[in-house]
């Protein structure tokens, strides 16, 4: 009896799609990989592809999740019909992108930002707090609702498809948040440690469709709670609930380390978080901030282990997204930070590599998000080859923060 209804279902959410016209433009969106064939050859080399056009690699990989987006909403009509949009704002946004390429200015289309540096958690091994990036004490200078929203709209101007809000936590600035929700041509992966949703969110969230909450779960109770406090599973679990059963879109951020990779990969895992509702799933290589946590950073053994169960998990489980973060390099060319691929702003407006690179010589909110994608830092970084330069695991640019520290203090 479920299948009759399943299909019936289906169509009406295929109808409502092709009434808008936008059905035919989806699939237009899927195009062939361009750089597929070099890619896996030179994998097979074991080196990074000596040429690639970068713009095409990150359209393919936009294009990619939504895709996959697609089909992991296709049960859902507002789900659907929300990601039929954002697929033709995707593509839109792809275009000027090109456009912007064609005069020299190369956009990325993913951008990192920390809208806060409060938390209320403790979590061990945190870079945000390591880096003094998230601290205890009263915020201080962080940038108004206004100026965050002035970034989005010229990140939209500009052709950027994600911005994924961090902090600290970020839903501490509901403010942000509700200005992001106006800006419906981009999605929004809100990375939160899930102890503050509640009624407020779940109607902001039913109303703006482009707020996706990511919430962080490190495996098992057990692993959940030994690195982010007691009780933290039992009260994430509970929000995951609640969060299915008003049929809001969410998703779960893991930090896999070598002690819980086994488990935050295995079929049972997995499931567990499907049966609840979870419909992306994004795996973050633990990037370690102190020498006594090297342990923990997935080397290259460990990262083909990532790489071959996430293309498994992508077959087996066609209900949900899967996102590898940084993923393979070899597949990308390097190192996207500094605005290859992404870059950071930090809750003061400071244009940074990355979350993991905490280094700026730019301020979004005294320039704009033009002039810091061009930023003598970044630039430095791209043109020189230092994102491309082999590491021994984690992040490239933390490995390498001596020499980042000596191109800022030449710039500066």
């Amino acid at each position: 009896m479920e299948v009759p209804a399943l299909q019936t279902g289906e169509r009406q959410i295929q109808s409502r799609l092709k009434k808008e016209n936008i059905q035919y433009r989806i699939t237009s969106l899927i195009q062939p990989s361009l750089l597929k064939n070099t890619i896996v050859q030179e994998e097979r080399e074991n080196k990074m592809p000596e040429t690639i056009n970068i713009q095409e690699y990150l359209t393919e990989g936009v294009e990619a999740i939504v895709k996959d987006a697609l089909r992991a909403t296709l049960r859902d009509p507002k789900e659907s019909l929300f990601m039929a949009r954002f697929a033709a704002a995707s593509r839109k946004a792809s275009e000027r992108r090109a456009r912007n390429e064609k005069v020299g200015l190369h956009v990325p289309s993913y951008l990192i930002a920390s809208i806060t540096s409060s938390c209320n958690l403790h979590c061990a091994g945190c870079y945000s707090r390591a880096n003094h990036a998230t601290e205890d004490c009263e915020p201080q200078r962080q940038l108004t609702t206004e100026q965050w929203e002035r970034i989005f709209q010229q990140a939209e101007e500009l052709g950027v498809s994600f911005i994924l809000l961090a902090g600290g936590e970020p839903l501490l600035r509901y403010d942000v948040i509700e200005a992001a929700g106006r800006h419906s041509n981009i999605l929004f992966p809100i990375f939160t440690n899930g102890t503050f949703l509640g009624q407020r969110y779940f109607h902001l969230l039913d109303r703006c469709r482009n707020l996706i909450p990511v919430i962080s779960i490190e495996g098992n109770q057990i692993l959940t709670d030994s690195r982010r406090g007691e009780g933290i599973y039992e009260k994430i679990i509970k929000n995951m609930e609640q969060l299915q059963k008003q049929g809001l879109l969410f998703g779960c951020s893991i930090t896999v380390t070598t002690e819980n990779l086994k488990e935050v990969l295995s079929d049972r895992f997995v499931k567990s978080l499907s049966e609840r509702g979870c419909k992306a799933v994004f795996y973050i290589e633990f990037v370690p901030v102190t020498d006594e946590a090297k342990h923990l950073a997935p080397h290259d053994a460990e990262r083909e282990i990532i790489r071959t169960e996430i293309d498994r998990l992508r077959t087996d489980h066609p209900e949900t997204v899967f996102v590898s973060f940084p993923g393979d390099e070899k597949s990308s060319g390097g190192c996207l930070a500094a605005g290859r691929g992404f870059f950071h702003i930090n809750s003061h407006g400071g244009a940074e590599p990355c979350p993991f690179s905490p280094y700026s010589d730019i301020n979004v909110a005294e320039t704009s998000l033009r002039d810091a994608m061009n930023s003598s830092l970044f630039l430095s970084l791209r043109d020189n080859g230092h994102l491309l330069e082999d590491h021994a695991g984690g992040c490239v640019l933390y490995e390498k923060r001596a020499l980042v520290e000596e191109l800022l203090n030449q710039i500066n």
